[in-house]
């Protein structure tokens, strides 16, 4: 019981690590924006799919096909923000959430008609041999995978805290008008902060269409947990946002090994809603006011 408590906690903190990825995208446009971008779980599905096509027909290696992902997936977000955002950004909020959402449905629906529905595989180069770590059997993709998403959440933040763009969009965040009278051009960073957050979504596709498959609907329930995630970690805080899809992906392992499979998602919107009756606020925040 103990040994396969430890394994599905492992098995969670992989998983919840590509969750991270999903949610900041979302936070960081969410935050700078004000925009609920409903078309961010089709960018993580066309993400997996283009490391799919990267590698089963042009030949790519994996490792390289993410970034082939992530860079698409940056040219995808820039034309969803001109396109389904930045003609709307002075109407009422909702507006650019049905835009979104009518791109989030064009995208899905063309990828039903063009692949199908069956998933298809992402070649790796990973043994499937498991490496044991004390009582914990781990595959050397999901390690990689796991290892991956952090150094990115980690690569993601220092972005935030170090870069002159980083800087812009905080700024952006905290006050608008004041960093527009500092001399910030808004629209460019709102095209930076859409490509930015596309390109984290396009590389947890890609990571998770190596372990699940890839398929035209994969991108619905990350987008959801994404949401869900972006409330629990608190609007701002990149590592706040980390421990809720670390907590969740633990929740989710241990409800799947002693509960229930079927019940893994309510446990994952039940955990959303417990941490906030204790922590309204979140995990964490940048503090101050963001967008």
């Amino acid at each position: 019981m103990f040994e396969l408590a430890l394994q599905q906690v492992a098995n969670g903190l992989l998983v919840g690590s590509t969750y991270a990825l999903m949610a900041l995208g979302l936070m960081v446009i969410l935050g700078i924006l004000q925009v609920i971008n409903m078309s961010q779980g089709q960018l993580y599905m066309l993400g997996g799919y283009c490391s799919y096509f990267a590698t089963s027909i042009l030949g790519i290696g994996y490792f390289s096909s993410i970034a082939v992902a992530m860079l698409m997936m940056a040219v995808g977000g820039v034309v969803v923000e001109r396109v389904a955002v930045r003609p709307f950004l002075k109407r009422p909020f909702y507006i650019t959430f049905l835009s979104t959402t009518a791109v989030s449905l064009m995208i899905e629906d063309a990828a039903q008609i063009l692949w199908t529905a069956d998933p298809r595989p992402i070649a790796t180069p990973f043994l499937p041999i498991p490496i044991q770590i004390g009582p914990v059997y781990l595959s050397m993709q999901r390690i990689f995978i796991f290892c991956f998403a952090v150094a990115s959440v980690l690569a993601f933040a220092a972005f935030l805290k170090w870069t002159r763009v980083g800087l812009a969009i905080r700024a952006l965040a905290k006050d608008r008008d004041t960093a527009m009278l500092m001399g910030i051009n808004a629209d460019r960073i709102h095209t930076l902060t859409f490509a930015v957050g596309a390109a984290l979504a396009g590389a947890a596709g890609a990571l998770i269409g190596a372990m699940f498959g890839v398929y035209p609907s994969m991108g619905e329930l990350p987008l959801l947990k994404g949401f869900a995630l972006v409330v629990m970690g608190g609007m701002g805080s990149v590592f706040g946002v980390l421990g809720a899809s670390l907590m969740l992906g633990v929740a989710e392992g241990l409800t799947a090994a002693f509960i229930s499979t079927s019940l893994v998602d309510l446990v994952a919107f039940a955990t959303m809603i417990a941490v906030l009756l204790v922590r309204p606020e979140g995990l964490g925040r940048w503090g101050g006011r963001h967008g």
